[in-house]
């Protein structure tokens, strides 16, 4: 063996640039191979020895006082076992939102550094919001897998840039694309919990199908890990895992079975007040906030529960039950995987992070009385009715609603401080809470960790555990330093050194910098429910800033800035230069104004005709025929055989919004949601079926023209022949649906009306399929 041979033996594996190669020892090659050395196969990577297998879990819009193991209401046994044999951080810090958190979350980098500075659907040109993820910024997906470990993403991902979320991909930002091995999961905001739009890597399926009465979203992805957990350790039983665990829920819709929202009938009929209240005094009794800890009053925007009739109490106690029955049934789920888990031998030397929220419970619930469909009402201006409400109080829950429960109960949840989801500047939108356990290493279990700790965290932390350092390079790209510090240290010393001194949070210009006990922030200027509204040239200067010593003041409950104006200046600096390192200028306080499409890229800007054929589904909104707030044309050749046919021709969306071309009965049908509200479905259908044969059906949207979302008159044909006409008097304005999409030959989802059951597929021959965009 040569020097040179030698020398890359001892060195190899190289863990600090990825991918790793096969390393093989040659020895003498000669013509023959009797006068050659005999060789072993080329090794490949393996992980280090003993390194633990790791479960990754987030849920989703939960706050610091949801959960019962940090003085909450909701009972979540599971979160609550590993709390007891592991550790609790009620100093754990996300972004205050969705995307920017997940991206923090899987690269170990602040959002913006990432390029995730705002949502998907909502991104902008700039360096830290365009969200795309640069090749430098790596994630845990790639440098486990890169270092011999098996790798899945399961349920919510959130992280694929809006216009990239097709089945046709491109697929580089999508969790196989991303270094994850297996992805089961949605790519969007939220799912339907009965009827998801579920990617199998980059295929798209339909779980539901077959199991219409008792499928949840839920235990599909439990039942999923739980079979690729099985097969990983049945396979190669020394090869750790790393399983990354991301249920949709508590992000609405609040969808839960009816068994475990009866479990909470009468629970919460004492109200929010009431509520935030309960669960700050059983937080100081559990030791997870200081005796000394203020609980935040309610700002005076915020609707009182007194204030609400006696029918409309009814109906925000049945959200609540809703939104604990999601949460509690989905730690259930979670506690399958974690049984499969030690049923398998291997708990012990499993590290989990499980983190109670990717930030804190969402108010953007604008009227205080809750919302029975986001898409309606927070984008399509959708205004709810309290009879309607009051009347469908049984669907709460179910599949034909998209509940969301009353901004009072969000900032229940979110005791004991101050604000909501989306507001960066404040721990009601940032501080949720987190357990960790190790039971092969960490001892001492059920105790608190109070170090201040943030989302960045976890990346260092597996990796640590793990012996894996920080690669330098991926795929020949340097790689950009993370932001984070592992929180290992402290796993068996509770007075360990605080690591992370200095953090900023910034979210759609809610500000704020955690510097060495201090907090400065800003004042936010729109309410959580507020999407659209008042916008500022120079949020930094034309926000209000406050300052709080969080070493006294745990809950931001007194503002000192008055006191200490030199100290607020300096940590306003500390922003600035954090926020320049970060990519977070420029400063935006916009936030559905982000959402026009002009703001992304437009595969299909000034394109008028679309062409289609049978089995093309699952076409995500951004990029399908933008069929919102103009004329269009649907035309279809079809072959009907004898004795008829039914079916979908061309469906987007579905319940809550969309519209939908098909056969009823043999007749051209065209329905219209404006949402799920009865006034707002309007169907237009022919009095015949169509005959045997050839033909082209189409129908014609006439629009009227005048403000987004303005009626129209709908007009079908058969072969060019009238057959008939009907108006349309209101149409969507904004977004068809965050979740559902446009398919042709069939119908994936939720119907837009219930004259037919999913997925309707057309029973004659579907041809070609064309959409035209007339104005």
């Amino acid at each position: 063996m040569n020097d040179q041979t030698q020398q890359s033996a001892a060195q190899w594996p190289d863990r600090t640039r990825l991918p790793i190669p096969a390393h093989q020892n040659v020895g003498k090659i000669a013509r023959t191979v009797k006068d050659s050395d005999p060789i072993d196969w080329p090794e490949t990577v393996r992980a280090p020895q003993g390194a633990p297998n790791v479960l990754l879990v987030m849920t989703d819009d939960v706050g610091f006082g949801a959960s019962e193991v940090f003085g909450g209401p909701i009972p979540t046994p599971v979160y609550k076992a590993l709390a007891e044999r592991g550790l609790k951080y009620n100093r754990f810090h996300t972004t205050a939102l969705c995307s920017p958190s997940r991206a923090a979350l899987i690269t170990g980098r602040n959002h913006h550094v990432a390029s995730t500075g705002i949502i998907m659907e909502f991104s902008t040109p700039f360096p830290g919001y365009h969200s795309i993820v640069s090749k430098s910024v790596g994630t845990i997906g790639e440098i486990l897998t890169e270092n011999g470990y098996g790798t899945a993403w399961f349920g919510k991902n959130h992280n694929v840039p809006d216009w990239l979320t097709t089945p046709a991909g491109p697929f580089t930002l999508w969790p196989t694309g991303l270094g994850f091995e297996y992805f089961y999961g949605f790519l969007g905001a939220d799912a339907h919990q009965f009827r998801p739009a579920v990617f199998e890597g980059t295929i798209p399926v339909e779980p539901y199908l077959g199991r219409e009465e008792d499928y949840h979203l839920d235990a599909d992805m439990a039942d999923h890990a739980v079979s690729w957990i099985r097969r990983q350790k049945a396979v190669d039983p020394d090869k750790p895992f790393f399983a990354y665990y991301t249920p949709g829920t508590a992000h609405a819709p609040h969808h839960a079975p009816k068994e475990w929202i009866e479990k909470f009938k009468g629970k919460f009929d004492h109200g929010w007040d009431e509520q935030r209240r309960i669960t700050f005094e059983q937080q100081k009794s559990l030791g997870v906030i200081p005796e000394d800890a203020v609980l935040n009053p309610t700002p005076d925007h915020y609707r009182k529960w007194d204030d609400l009739s006696d029918e409309m109490k009814k109906v925000c106690a049945r959200q609540m039950e809703c939104y604990a029955a999601a949460l509690s049934h989905c730690d259930h789920q979670i506690g399958r995987v974690i049984d499969a888990i030690d049923d398998l031998g291997e708990l012990d030397n499993t590290l989990v992070i499980y983190i109670q929220g990717d930030n804190g419970s969402s108010a953007e619930d604008p009227t205080g009385h809750g919302f029975t469909s986001e898409i309606g009402v927070l984008v399509n201006g959708v205004v709810d009715r309290e009879d309607f409400m009051v009347e469908n109080i049984d669907e709460f829950g179910g599949p034909w609603m998209q509940n969301h429960f009353s901004h009072g109960w969000a900032h229940a949840m979110n005791s004991p401080y101050q604000w909501d989801k989306k507001i960066a500047s404040h721990l009601g939108g940032s501080r949720t809470s987190m357990v960790i356990s190790w039971p092969k290493t960490i001892t001492g279990g059920g105790q608190l960790r109070e170090q201040f700790t943030h989302i960045t965290d976890i990346v260092p932390t597996i990796l640590e555990a793990a012996g894996i350092p920080m690669p330098e390079t991926i795929d020949g790209v340097e790689q950009v330093p993370l932001n984070g510090a592992s929180l290992a240290p402290g796993f068996n010393n509770a007075q360990a050194p605080e690591h992370h001194k200095t953090q900023y949070f910034e979210v759609i210009a809610n500000q704020g910098i955690y510097h060495e006990g201090w907090i400065a922030n800003t004042a936010p200027k729109r309410l959580p429910w507020v999407g659209m509204g008042e916008t500022n040239e120079d949020p930094f200067n034309d926000y209000e800033w406050e300052l709080y010593n969080l070493e006294e003041d745990f809950t931001q409950s007194k503002n000192v800035a008055a006191q200490y104006p030199e100290k607020l200046e300096e940590l306003r600096q500390i922003f600035l230069d954090e926020a320049v390192k970060n990519q977070v200028l420029p400063l935006d306080d916009r936030y559905i104004e982000r959402l026009r499409p002009e703001n992304r890229p437009e595969h299909n800007k000034g394109r008028k005709d679309f062409t289609y054929y049978a089995g093309i589904s699952r076409i995500t909104e951004g990029m399908a025929p933008n069929m919102k707030n103009c004329s269009y044309r649907i035309t279809a050749d079809v072959f009907i055989p004898e004795g008829g046919c039914e079916g979908m021709i061309v469906a987007q969306g579905g319940w809550f919004g969309g519209n939908a071309f098909y056969l009823n009965e043999g007749r051209p049908t065209f329905s219209y949601a404006r949402s799920h509200y009865p006034e707002h479905k309007y169907t237009v259908a022919a009095s015949e079926p169509v005959s045997a044969g050839s033909h082209s059906l189409s129908v014609e949207f006439i629009y009227d023209g005048g403000p987004a979302g303005s009626g129209g008159e709908a007009v079908l044909y058969v072969d060019g022949n009238e057959v008939a006409r009907g108006r349309i008097a209101q149409t969507i304005p904004v977004r068809v649906s965050a979740d559902e999409t446009f398919d042709v030959g069939e119908d994936t989802g939720t119907p837009v009306v219930r004259d037919y059951e999913v997925p309707f597929r057309f029973t004659g021959k579907l041809g070609k399929v064309v959409v035209e965009l007339l104005d």
